[in-house]
């Protein structure tokens, strides 16, 4: 066993990104400026999208998407029950409603089935999420929305960088929203991107990302700005700093190194745990494309004489550190209290959320420390096996 206790996720940090925020310290600009300027550039460059909008979360890029494509009371907006609560409350925060749609078994992604079965008169939006990196039927779910005209935001907060049948995501729909938290593949601590081909959509999330005002806060405090400016809008307060943008830079050349290695730690999970009675593996359909921001297993109470819940007892009593993912929103007492769901309404999210559990999958990890997640999950279904 371990001596040590292993995190479940910690971000890989070189010199580079040490250096990059010093000189931004002592450069005297530490909000947004050149730096976000830089990081969005070369967002753009990466994903091939036409336009990048910096911000303080992944959340607020969906806000600012959903708001941008004109979600607002009395609308509904179609997403999955997978996710963490950011995907919804955006939702609710603009008065509209968040309408579930269970998820395909096998991946854990929104089955487009049903988000057909869901599309009403007032569907305004179709928000799939990348589930653990893992890219969803974007075809099936691009063509429902085009034969209802309706905008697709994605979440991709666990897809950088995937690939769909060999695009970047990030120019599949209309806007797609990023995140860089900490356990991200990339991160700058706090902070998220959104991105999108559209113009109309960008000058609208540029404007309200940042109060509204009709001018860049850090324009204004240069020698080529102005102290004048206009409220065109009542916006948010979503601008993301320098100093994090001087992280992001870095982190995002990297982008492709981190996934490999991400891969390679999926890879020898696979050959350690394959087969193993009452532990099933994520199904993947492109396993180059896949992000590997997670690695998902599901316990077999079936198979086993104990269940997911025991199950991550051990596991951290062997110093691994572990996790879930994801709780689905209508189980959740807000949204279940709120719409009167019951847990069987998305039995196939239900099902998943009874068994899954998330083993660590980063690019820090040694593979001393992958050897002994698998070791762990071995004996621990070993000796629980039925």
């Amino acid at each position: 066993m371990r001596s040590e206790f292993l995190p479940f996720a910690q971000p890989l940090l070189g010199e580079e990104e040490i250096g990059e925020v010093v000189h931004c310290l002592r450069s005297g600009w530490l909000t947004t400026g050149q730096k976000v300027k830089q990081f969005e550039r070369e967002f753009t460059e990466f994903t091939g999208a036409r336009h990048a909008l910096a911000v303080n979360s992944c959340t607020a890029a969906l806000h600012l998407a959903l708001e941008a494509v004109g979600v607002g009371p009395g609308d509904e907006v179609i997403t999955t029950p997978m996710t963490f609560t950011a995907t919804a409350a955006v939702i609710e925060h603009l008065g509209a409603r968040p309408v579930l749609a269970d998820v395909d078994p096998r991946t854990l992604n929104i089955d487009p089935a049903q988000i057909e079965r869901r599309l009403s008169a007032r569907t305004k939006a179709i928000l799939p999420v990348h589930f653990a990196g893992q890219a969803c039927d974007m075809d099936a779910i691009c063509a429902i929305a085009r034969d209802r005209g309706v905008p697709i935001i994605e979440d991709a907060a666990h897809a950088i960088p995937t690939r769909y049948k060999g695009r970047l995501v990030g120019t599949l729909s209309d806007v797609t929203c990023f995140s860089f938290y900490a356990t991200k593949n990339v991160t700058t601590g706090e902070g998220g991107m959104v991105t999108t081909d559209r113009d109309d959509l960008m000058e609208r999330m540029r404007l309200m990302h940042l109060h509204g005002m009709s001018k860049d806060a850090w324009k204004r405090y240069t020698q080529a700005g102005s102290w004048s400016y206009e409220i065109l809008a009542p916006g948010f307060k979503y601008n993301l700093t320098d100093i994090a943008a001087a992280i992001g830079v870095h982190q995002l050349r990297k982008a492709e190194d981190f996934r490999r290695r991400r891969l390679a730690i999926a890879d020898a999970y696979d050959a350690a745990l394959g087969g193993l009675p009452g532990v099933r593996l994520p199904q993947v359909d492109d396993r180059e494309g896949h992000g590997w921001h997670l690695y998902v297993i599901q316990v077999d109470p079936e198979q086993l004489t104990i269940g997911r819940d025991q199950f991550i007892e051990r596991l951290v009593a062997r110093n691994i550190g572990v996790s879930v993912h994801f709780i689905p929103l209508h189980i959740h007492p807000y949204y279940r209290e709120r719409y009167s769901l019951q847990p069987g309404d998305f039995p196939n999210a239900f099902a998943a959320y009874e068994r899954i559990l998330s083993l660590p999958i980063y690019a820090k990890m040694s593979d001393e420390d992958v050897r002994n997640v698998a070791d762990a999950v071995r004996d621990i279904a070993e000796e629980a096996r039925r």
